[in-house]
């Protein structure tokens, strides 16, 4: 009896040791994968109000196609007006095996390309780029992966080669932190808001200056949140707001994005906290944390595969007011938490 015990803590213990229980491959690495995804594509690029998917597959370098269906996502770049080539939703309808970047994946956001311009390759470098700083800070964040993808017809045909990048499942996210999901309604109490992590969250929003987000509710008649998602227990003081969608900053200062109408700002590169007034507290702690990593942060920029010189120096230096801004407690109290929300 003593010998079977013994052998089941030891095969135990084996499965948790295993690769399939520790960190999965397509985000434990940030080399840029170089895909082939074939399919229909133009049926979704000529057909945006169809929310149907279509049937393809998604091939890695040296690797087998994997089946694949794809979806259309987003809101304003979904639209033709706006882009040429829409955000995608790809889920793998068959598991991909262990010896695959994808392997145990089910469900990924890919962010596109938008339009096939040179300057539009520097923006999604720069929306991946905030993804990667965000990781600095905390574990609680979204996980982004580069692709270089050889977009194809059906028959084979191309379409187009552009970079673009996968964002981590929200299920991931939680299991990373030991926790789970947080399904709301559309709107929680500022009181549920985990303060610290509230606090960085709108901290690094006014870092890229980004108001396209709301940590507390969603558009109307959705769930909560807006461009942002929820971890952990929706009980006071306990859940995480997690940022995503980070196209309307100042930092990528995309050509369509703009201000909310309803805030008093004139331009997206005009940064304005909004942070809670109740986590003030908590923010100058986040502002401290900011200081402490403010190389790595600004080094991620030279880390970026194919983003250019000059796309680094103009992120640098906008980043850089932001730094002037938090230099000391005083300044950070004097220049950023003036705006807080109460």
């Amino acid at each position: 009896m003593k010998l079977r015990l013994a052998a089941i803590f030891v095969s135990l213990s084996a499965a948790l040791a295993s690769p399939a229980a520790a960190d999965k491959p397509l985000f434990a690495s940030d080399q840029p994968l170089q895909l082939i995804i074939q399919a229909p594509l133009q049926t979704l690029i000529h057909n945006r109000q169809n929310d149907s998917p279509i049937t393809g597959t998604l091939t890695e370098a040296g690797g087998q196609p994997l089946p694949i269906s794809l979806k259309l996502r987003g809101i304003t770049r979904r639209t033709s007006e706006v882009c040429d080539f829409p955000p995608l939703r790809v889920d793998f309808t068959t598991p991909p095996p262990a010896t695959s970047a994808f392997a145990g994946q089910k469900h990924l956001k890919l962010v596109t390309h938008c339009r096939s311009s040179a300057a539009h390759q520097q923006l999604i470098l720069l929306e991946y780029s905030a993804y990667r700083m965000l990781n600095l800070l905390s574990p609680r964040s979204f996980r982004a992966r580069l692709a270089n993808i050889d977009y194809r017809g059906a028959n084979g045909s191309a379409i187009v080669n552009r970079v673009g990048f996968f964002i981590e499942d929200l299920d991931d996210v939680a299991k990373r932190n030991g926790t789970t999901e947080a399904k709301a309604g559309e709107r929680i109490p500022a009181s549920d808001l985990s303060a610290p992590d509230a606090a960085r969250y709108a901290l690094f929003q006014y870092m890229i200056s980004n108001q396209d987000w709301s940590m507390r509710a969603g558009p109307v008649g959705d769930e909560c949140c807006h461009n942002a998602r929820l971890i952990g227990p929706l009980a006071p003081g306990q859940t995480v707001p997690i940022p995503y969608d980070f196209d309307f900053s100042g930092l990528v200062s995309a050509p369509y994005a703009g201000p909310p109408p309803e805030l008093d700002i004139a331009d997206i590169r005009q940064r304005l906290y909004r942070g809670y007034c109740i986590h003030n507290a908590d923010a100058l702690a986040a502002a401290r944390q900011f200081r402490a990593h403010q190389p790595q942060i600004l080094g991620v920029l030279s880390q970026i595969p194919g983003m250019d010189a000059k796309t680094q120096q103009r992120a640098s230096s906008f980043l850089g007011g932001f730094f002037a801004n938090i230099a000391t407690d005083e300044s950070t109290g004097s220049k950023v938490l003036k705006t807080c929300v109460n």
